[in-house]
């Protein structure tokens, strides 16, 4: 009966191990299938336009001043600006535009300006149907410019 006792206690042991290899093996295939796969998909190209080749000005520009304390101005062509409301703001580019719709208007604020203003003025001109509408920007140089 010891002999029939001592195999009762052989029992098969459980390895507490986690076996890599197949772990491994997927992990290699779905390298190379990201290997292979990634130079074929093709990426979008996004066309920025730049500031340095822009044409040059229109002859009649509408220009929106936006100042560091959100008071706007409007200023045609060469003459002085003249302040304004948000409320004028629509009705007097109409104006200025005097039927037009393909006289530009440049918006341009102070650098110290809440950027909601300038989005503010930009919503008012497309709601209005205003379809040209730039920023004003500031060449390397030093001097302003517009991009449309």
């Amino acid at each position: 009966m010891a002999a029939i006792s001592s195999r009762g206690s052989r029992r098969r042991r459980t390895i507490n191990e986690i076996n890599m290899v197949p772990f491994i093996d997927v992990m290699l295939v779905l390298l190379i299938i990201f290997m292979v796969s990634a130079p074929m998909i093709t990426t979008g190209l996004v066309d920025l336009p730049s500031v340095g080749k822009s044409r040059a000005q229109p002859e009649h520009v509408i220009h929106v001043i936006v100042g560091a304390d959100e008071k706007l101005k409007l200023k045609l062509d060469k003459e002085e600006a003249s302040p304004l409301t948000l409320k004028q703001l629509a009705e007097r580019v109409k104006q200025a535009q005097a039927g037009d719709a393909a006289t530009p208007v440049v918006i341009s604020g102070d650098k110290n300006v809440k950027y909601e203003a300038i989005v503010k003025v930009m919503d008012i001109l497309q709601t209005a149907g205003i379809t040209r509408v730039g920023l004003a920007v500031k060449n390397s140089g030093g001097s302003a410019g517009s991009a449309n």
